[in-house]
């Protein structure tokens, strides 16, 4: 007969393994998350045709950037913590049928006032999905939540990389009125989400219940505190870097080895792809050997290669930049569990932020970046953000959440 104490453990230890992870929602809750981000990838790859058919000026365009990154950024922890009293199902559909009638509204829209509700719409879609969805991933993971985190995110990494592919072979050839096919995209996401809030309604409470018991190791206080801010120095040292890349590569590869325009795009991509495969392994590396143990690793690990790239060739170059999203990019899962497992409860409201706070980063500074590469030249810049990684030693700093975890 088993004492008082080995039944606990079996409650706090075993119970999410003979739960399982249920790799179908897993699945579903990633393609949902490819298709979201590549309808929002949409928008920015369209704004040329945009300036074109408004004559719009600069300002405007960055109007309609700064009006859909607010909805999509801002909202997003105020509807995870909203949602996590408050449970709504069949918000994960709800939302992403506003991104659907916000594509179809860019499509005809006939005014620059109309493209920014638009925006706004596509934007609130944005907010609403990636706490929730991301919710239903950890409910799924059956305690192997890196894993879950990281396929949900590859899922939009993915969609992040097509959508402007696409939007160059549909959009830019027949103009405005051809974002109406990209209705279809969100019509599939939502007959998916709908079926993933189905399942999360007959399961939720079992799931819930195994994922609190493996959960109890609440910080507190000051040390909650120091353990969130940072987490935040991480996330800006992360999308700081990764915005540097992401946005200004093909520029510093035309720039500086005079590399055509499309193999500086294939460079671009692979570094993408890279990216993508590094939010992938690290999930389920976090899950083997820690959290804090991957943070130390992808941002120290590719500190030598983010220092050596801005002196290398052109070979080197791409190489060592492959290298430094690859390995920085493993740290995302870790951080965003590390999180939630430090404010057990609230799993909508810290992916809300989670999210928020990366595309809230990302944007600023992409603008950040590209004032200073007007003042001080695009080598200046990569010069400046390979020492960016080095924020990466304030994982010193985070406090243990448990055995399994710190």
């Amino acid at each position: 007969m088993q004492s008082p104490t080995q039944t606990q453990q079996d409650i706090g230890q075993g119970q999410n393994k003979t739960q399982g992870m249920v790799a179908s929602i897993i699945c579903a809750v990633a393609i949902a998350h490819l298709l979201n981000d590549l309808i929002q990838a949409t928008l920015p790859a369209i704004y040329p045709v945009l300036k074109h058919n408004f004559a719009l000026n600069f300002a405007q365009v960055g109007l309609i950037s700064l009006v859909y990154q607010i909805t999509a950024s801002l909202l997003q922890p105020w509807i995870g913590l909203y949602t996590d009293k408050h449970p709504k199902p069949y918000l994960l559909p709800l939302g992403m049928i506003v991104t659907l009638l916000g594509i179809g509204l860019l499509a005809i829209a006939p005014s620059f006032y109309v493209l920014l509700i638009a925006a706004a719409m596509i934007g609130v879609g944005s907010s609403t999905f990636h706490p929730e969805a991301s919710r239903v991933a950890r409910m799924a993971s059956g305690g192997r939540f890196g894993t879950a985190q990281s396929a949900f995110q590859v899922g939009g990494n993915s969609g992040s990389a097509i959508g402007p592919l696409l939007a160059a072979l549909i959009i830019v050839p027949n103009g405005q009125i051809a974002s109406a096919w990209f209705m279809l995209f969100a019509f599939i996401a939502v007959c998916v989400l709908f079926k993933v809030s189905q399942w999360t309604i007959h399961h939720a409470h079992k799931m819930v219940s195994s994922g609190a018991a493996s959960t109890a190791y609440k910080l507190h206080g000051k040390t909650l505190l120091r353990a969130l801010i940072v987490i935040s120095v991480l996330i800006l040292a992360k999308f700081t870097y990764i915005a540097s890349l992401s946005n200004y590569y093909t520029f510093y590869l035309i720039h500086k080895f005079h590399v055509p325009l499309q193999h500086a795009q294939l460079y671009l991509f692979a570094f993408l792809a890279a990216v993508a495969i590094g939010t992938f392994v690290g999930g389920p590396i976090g899950d083997r050997i820690g959290r804090k143990a991957v943070i130390w690793i992808s941002f120290i690990g590719m500190v030598p290669f983010a220092l050596m790239m801005p002196h290398a060739n052109l070979f080197w170059t791409v190489i060592l930049a492959m290298l430094a999203g690859m390995i920085l990019s493993s740290a995302f899962a870790a951080m965003v569990v590390y999180a939630q497992e430090a404010v057990p409860g609230r799993v909508g409201m810290v992916a809300g932020m989670m999210f928020g706070i990366m595309f809230g980063i990302s944007g600023i500074a992409a603008a950040a970046l590209g004032a200073l590469a007007d003042r001080n030249g695009i080598e200046w810049v990569f010069k400046l953000c390979s020492f960016i990684p080095l924020l990466g030693f304030a994982t010193i700093f985070l406090p243990k959440t448990n055995g399994k975890t710190d």
